[in-house]
């Protein structure tokens, strides 16, 4: 009525209709429309002051369905109230009925003319609409400092700069619900890692960490889905204690449990994402950070009637948990079986475990420095992470008589042989000399297997007799323990040997050989020379005819 008596007063000061139309707000047709009204009830414009009863009049007739009371609205639906009900009710294999607002048309073209506000009122009176429904109530606010709310969204097609082609760009977003103050990270992936990146990038991005933070139950974050007791993914829940804050799991499919963020993404991705032209993954984020200060900061929010970042800036920055800590390098846990060699492969490369484990599964923690073996629930070793192919093997793991053979050194095998005696030592250092000590490694561990077997006191001594023979070979050594060499005395082995003489001629006559027995074709024209064995016999001749013994 207010709304048609201000039509009316500026009709009556001769104001043009285009005039009109602007100041008030409706079209020239609803102006035109006022006017025929009120020339109908005896009213024409310059004739007297429009009251407000003659507005009302008009308004009753121009929207003869607002003005009808409750109790004519509803004895014209009262005849079609099992229709109405039929429509609001689930038809078989349906959830739901039809919205109420289609019932209104539908009653609208049966010429059912009633307002919405009256249907609404009717049906839930005598159809049990939204009888249901249950009663809400507003939350109180959060203390600043306190929560943080975090969803993924669906942005659109992003293109990526390493594998040249366009992929889907998703949206996390992290809301803080006491100065509305966002942050939006940009990836091509909801995995745990992208996730965690996420969440680091908005840390820094506020200068601190809430201590306490709702999730949707992703699987990336949640491992079994509850609403009293959900199990958190193992490294997400490490995270959480390594930056201090509480994880909080909303319950399934109840949007209301993070309101704050729920429309967010939506508000994100019309307002700043739709519409551009993105050149790669970078360039979203660039213009998502640009958006979250300069847009959507700086707005007055519907809610609060207050701008999130001066809110943010001037009481909640300096009551979030301060970051003391280095970012967090996210680890992923691998259950795998010691193999016999007493090695584990991560990541296609090898971490050695001790050997009372060969066989056994365990559980290791791997991030980018660190390898990490557990077992019987306490930490087992501790490895630098590997490259793949790579290998890091604690020899102190392999058993005791298979170190020096692992380690292949060979000043530790000379330094071990030197403790079981002096020529042993001497042995294994001449053995193991030369430019290839390696090519001899497996003799000087068979050495050192003898002294098990027959004993260091009898290995020293036939190391001793082999050294004045000059026999640098492991087996000669064993050949002299098992003939009992080594056990002759030191006087007997020490003991002239008589030596025979024999004549230099002799000598002579058994290595001397004619120029023409080293050729291929012997000069047969030549006069035949002796032959070594007459010339032995000649010799003996002599000896014996001299009397020489």
């Amino acid at each position: 009525m207010w709304e048609i008596l201000q039509v009316l007063r500026r009709l009556a000061r001769r104001e043009s209709k285009i005039a009109i139309a602007r100041a008030t707000g409706h079209s020239r047709s609803t102006v035109r429309r006022y006017e025929a009204s009120a020339r109908e009830l005896g009213w024409a414009a310059g004739s007297s002051e429009p009251t407000e009863e003659l507005a009302a009049e008009i308004a009753r007739r121009v929207h003869p369905a607002r003005h009808r009371d409750a109790g004519e609205a509803e004895s014209l639906l009262l005849p079609h109230a099992e229709q109405i009900r039929g429509w609001l009710t689930p038809a078989a294999q349906e959830k739901r009925g039809l919205r109420l607002t289609k019932v209104h048309q539908l009653l609208g073209r049966q010429g059912i003319d009633v307002p919405y506000s009256s249907l609404h009122r009717f049906a839930v009176k005598h159809c049990d609409f939204a009888a249901s429904r249950r009663i809400t109530v507003r939350m109180a606010d959060s203390p600043p400092g306190e929560l943080a709310e975090i969803d993924f969204g669906r942005l659109g097609l992003v293109p990526d700069a390493l594998s040249g082609r366009r992929r889907i760009a998703w949206a996390l977003l992290v809301t803080l619900p006491h100065s509305r103050h966002q942050y939006v990270h940009v990836t091509f992936s909801q995995r745990l890692p992208h996730l965690l990146d996420g969440l680091e990038d908005a840390w820094e991005f506020f200068g601190g960490v809430p201590r306490r933070v709702v999730v949707d139950n992703m699987r990336t974050a949640v491992t079994r889905a509850d609403r009293y007791e959900p199990i958190f993914q193992r490294t997400f829940d490490e995270y959480a204690a390594y930056r201090g804050f509480i994880i909080d799991a909303a319950p399934v499919r109840d949007p209301t449990a993070k309101p704050h963020v729920e429309r967010g993404v939506p508000y994100f991705r019309d307002s700043c994402f739709r519409g551009e032209s993105w050149r790669d993954l970078e360039d979203v984020q660039a213009g998502a950070i640009r958006w979250c200060l300069e847009t959507a900061g700086t707005r007055t929010h519907g809610t609060t009637r207050q701008r999130p970042l001066a809110v943010f800036e001037t009481v909640e920055r300096a009551t979030l948990l301060p970051l003391e800590k280095e970012r967090f390098d996210p680890p992923h846990w691998v259950q795998c079986k010691v193999h016999p060699d007493h090695h584990i492969s991560v990541v296609k490369a090898l971490y050695s475990v001790p050997t009372r484990y060969i066989g056994q599964s365990v559980w290791v923690r791997v991030d980018s420095k660190l390898v990490r073996i557990y077992a019987d629930h306490a930490l087992l070793k501790t490895h630098p992470r590997q490259a793949p192919g790579g290998r890091s093997t604690d020899h102190s793991d392999y058993p005791a008589h298979l170190t020096a053979y692992t380690l292949r050194d060979p000043q530790r095998l000379i330094r071990q042989a030197q403790s079981h005696g002096l020529h042993v030592g001497r042995f294994t250092e001449e053995l193991l000399a030369g430019s290839f000590p390696w090519a001899r490694l497996r003799q000087a561990q068979r050495l050192l297997g003898l002294g098990e077997k027959y004993g260091w006191p009898r290995v020293d001594a036939a190391c001793e007799r082999a050294l004045d023979f000059e026999l640098l070979n492991v087996k000669r050594v064993e050949v002299i323990i098992r003939q009992h060499l080594d056990q002759d005395d030191s006087a007997a082995r020490a003991s002239t040997v008589n030596v025979i003489p024999i004549d230099a001629r002799f000598i002579a006559a058994r290595f001397a050989r004619p120029a023409t027995s080293f050729t291929h074709r012997p000069d047969t024209t030549a006069t035949p020379a002796s032959t070594p064995a007459q010339e032995i016999i000649d010799a003996r001749s002599e000896i014996v005819a001299e009397g020489r013994p």
